[in-house]
């Protein structure tokens, strides 16, 4: 036998909703309102023990005092009408069974007290203040069972013990109609009024579950939004990978073409220099000898520096955040770029900067990166200058610039510097400016280029007010 889930509408999902938020509330009330009546039970049993010994002698028995029998029935009945309903309370709260006993208990102790004070009309607003509070229970038929037990007590006295119920010893039999008239009004009225407590609690159960609906709504669109987002996160992860991939295997081979060049340059010249020096004699006086060695030097100096770029540009390991001061920074990746006579280059970052949290292995990287491209972008026959600034921005963020005077960078070149392998150099990967937008972007940061040709370029780094908070 097979089963199959059926998807509830959300009209359903909402009534179902707002029908245990009903009853979650009214069960709430009828077990306060128990515990109302448990208190209020053993305040009227302390009371009627007082009105027993100062009331009750005077209405029964005259002016003389003496401890009178209803004391006992005091003590006696009004401990039993209150025990029962507070072990209910106790035991059984919230239950219509509950409900009910009190109901009956408080019209019985109505009836006691008004024995105790001698039927006086003033005590029998005792049952109008009972019905009050029993109408806080919002359940009319607890209502109707406390109304019949005062009719019937009524009914009952009236006939049998008449000075019991009216302080007169004359049966009254027909009075008991005027009291049941009167109970029977203040019913009506608190029956309305029950009835309109009730539907207000539905109208906030309603409002309830429906915002409740929303909330969980809202709540599950959250979740779905960020399992997108993590999907979609996984996918550009994956997508970078595939792209570097992709992109390795391309340097791949223009790594082996670069390579090629330099490595049979070295190999050229160790084939002379082998030669030279299976004949030590000549090798001594011969100019070429020193030459290619400076060559050799030189070239395996480009097979390092294609190799270092490669490695840089394939692997990515977590970044290693620390506070780092900018000025010393560039000032020691202006330290390590090669020196040319024809180019000054200044560090003008203030000192009071905020201390961004970087890299500082990488950061040097990229500033090194940068400061020798600009002076390289400066032509070799006239004289230059290559600038670095920071300042600080909104929020915390630091803007750091490069700015040289050179050539500049054609318009068509522009929006392709930061592809890897694109280069317009003789010799060269094309991963320098790959790396350095890669790294700044790892740190949260941007990278962007203004250049006009013959007027030199500027490189702005834009770190954000996290990466640049201070240490």
């Amino acid at each position: 036998m097979s089963t199959a889930a059926v998807e509830r509408t959300p009209e359903q999902r909402l009534e179902e909703r707002t029908v245990r938020l009903f009853t979650q509330h009214q069960q709430e009330v009828w077990q306060r309102v128990d515990r109302l009546f448990a208190g209020l039970m053993l305040t009227q049993w302390l009371f009627a023990i007082a009105l027993a010994l100062f009331v009750s002698p005077y209405s029964w028995e005259g002016r003389a005092r003496e401890l009178h029998l209803h004391v006992y029935m005091a003590v006696l009945l009004g401990g039993v009408l209150s025990a029962f309903p507070i072990s209910l309370v106790c035991l059984r709260p919230g239950t219509a069974l509950t409900r009910h006993v009190v109901a009956i208990s408080q019209m019985l102790w109505s009836a006691l007290l008004i024995h105790l004070t001698g039927g006086r009309i003033e005590t029998h607003f005792h049952i109008f203040g009972s019905l009050a509070f029993l109408a806080f229970y919002r359940d009319w038929p607890v209502l109707v069972s406390a109304s019949g037990v005062v009719v019937v007590d009524h009914v009952l006295r009236g006939m049998f013990w008449p000075e019991s119920i009216y302080g007169a010893d004359t049966m009254q039999g027909w009075r008991f109609l005027e009291h049941a008239f009167w109970v029977g009004t203040m019913d009506l009225l608190l029956i309305y009024s029950c009835s309109r407590g009730l539907w207000e609690m539905r109208q906030m159960a309603a409002r309830q579950a429906a915002a409740e609906l929303a909330s969980e709504g809202e709540h599950e669109k959250s979740l779905a939004l960020d399992q997108a987002l993590q999907g979609l996160r996984a996918a550009q992860e994956q997508a970078i990978r595939v792209e570097k991939l992709a992109a390795v295997g391309q340097l791949a081979a223009s790594v082996g073409h670069e390579l090629r060049n330099p490595l049979a340059a070295v190999r050229n010249a160790h084939t002379y220099l082998a030669k030279r020096l299976a004949k030590p004699e000549q090798a001594v006086g011969d100019a070429r000898v020193p030459q290619l060695l400076g060559l050799m030097d030189r070239e395996l100096g480009n097979c390092t520096r294609i190799i270092s770029d490669l490695l840089d540009f394939a692997r990515e390991r977590p970044l290693m955040l620390q506070p780092c001061p900018l000025r010393p920074l560039v000032e020691e990746a202006i330290g390590v770029v090669p020196p040319r006579e024809s180019v000054r280059v200044l560090n003008q970052v203030p000192e009071q900067l905020p201390v961004p949290m970087l890299d500082r292995e990488q950061f040097r990287q990229v500033l090194i990166n940068l400061v020798q491209n600009a002076v390289e972008a400066i032509p070799a026959e006239r004289v230059g200058q290559v600038v670095v600034r920071a300042e600080e921005g909104g929020e915390g963020s630091l803007s750091l610039r490069v700015v040289d005077d050179g050539e500049g960078i054609p318009a068509n070149v522009l929006p392709h510097i930061f592809e890897p392998l694109f280069t317009t150099k003789a010799r060269g990967t094309g991963l320098g400016l790959a790396i350095v937008a890669s790294r700044v972007q790892r740190h949260g940061g941007s990278l962007n280029v203004l250049s006009q040709s013959g007027q030199g370029s500027e490189f702005i780094i834009q770190l954000p007010g996290v990466a640049a908070r201070a240490a």
